[in-house]
């Protein structure tokens, strides 16, 4: 039995007992108890009535596989060789990388409900709740070496911000890799995204695509959060995972069909529209210095344009950071 399987029959808004639940799954009841305390602890809201049961107090939409195959165009189920969902995992960027070492992993899609070590950009652990987010990695294999990559990070966050735009929602896009909700007290973070290159700089290599959605969001855990978190909810409760999931493999496909031809130019403009810190002064943080600089734009390369004391500056990828000032 998995905290999947349970939930699945507790979704339905019905009250079942720990004797029903044992039968439906075929185990003991002191092991339904086990799983329940579990849903607790990983703050799935769950209601128990003495005489009647159990069941989650709101719904959980599960990643379904299927749904998400249904839901795409017939040419990107032409592309898409394979699509994992995965319960728990340590890393679905990990699962990938092993792939590519097995000789798969090109146009391969992994989900998971959850991640015991996920990540973000300069090794920062990615916090998300239990079957609300959207953890999701996608593999390619370039020809043409790493620097046909150039900007493709910054071309990955507009494809995301289209697709939630879709939704209503207002969003900015952070350089280099950070997807923004827009509100009424400032940006809180919705979406990081975190690239892995293998393979030769100037021949045949393969990069995994690893993006953290933030679909519902609980207040205890934005409280736990070095920074201002936000999730599509906030903007557009009820929106599907599995429709976004969807969404986001038919919008990455495409972009990744042509981005080593055309490279990140066609989606430079794009990204300057949306550029949370356009004419701002920010605080740049790299290794040992800081200094304040006023964002401007992002060249063709995705590079960073900001001028301090009087002059332009370059900011190329690596560890750098760009704080937003109060």
């Amino acid at each position: 039995m998995t905290i999947g399987e349970l939930i699945r029959l507790l979704s339905d808004g019905g009250y079942h007992s720990g004797e029903q639940l044992g039968e439906r799954l075929g185990v003991t009841r002191t092991a339904v108890w086990k799983q329940l305390k579990k849903l607790e602890a990983l703050d799935i809201p769950l209601e128990a009535v003495k005489g009647r049961g159990y069941r989650l107090t709101s719904p959980m939409e599960l990643i379904d596989g299927p749904a998400i195959i249904a839901a795409l165009s017939r040419e990107s189920r032409r592309h898409l060789v394979r699509l994992f969902v995965e319960e728990t995992l340590p890393s679905s960027n990990l699962f990938l990388r092993d792939r590519f070492l097995h000789g798969a992993g090109h146009a391969e899609v992994c989900l998971a409900e959850s991640q015991t070590a996920g990540r973000g950009r300069r090794g920062r652990q990615w916090m998300s709740p239990w079957g609300r987010s959207l953890l999701f990695s996608m593999g390619w294999r370039f020809q043409g070496g790493a620097s046909v990559l150039e900007g493709l990070s910054l071309a990955v966050g507009v494809v995301i911000a289209e697709v939630l735009e879709k939704h209503g929602l207002d969003v900015a896009l952070k350089w280099p890799n950070d997807v923004l909700l827009v509100t009424g007290q400032g940006h809180g973070k919705l979406a990081g995204i975190l690239l892995e290159l293998s393979g030769d700089a100037e021949g045949p290599c393969e990069v995994v695509i690893g993006i953290g959605l933030n679909v519902v969001l609980p207040e205890a855990l934005r409280t736990e959060l070095d920074q201002a978190a936000s999730a599509v909810a906030d903007q557009a409760p009820g929106v599907s995972r599995n429709q976004l999931a969807a969404e986001l493999i038919e919008a990455l496909l495409g972009l990744l069909n042509g981005f080593e031809e055309a490279g990140f130019e066609p989606w430079r403009e794009a990204w300057n529209r949306r550029n949370a810190y356009a004419g701002r002064d920010v605080d740049i943080v790299q290794g040992g210095l800081s200094y304040v600089a006023t964002v401007d734009r992002v060249d063709e390369a995705g590079n960073l344009l900001v001028t301090c004391n009087g002059e332009v500056q370059r900011l190329v990828g690596g560890e750098i950071s760009v704080r937003g000032r109060p």
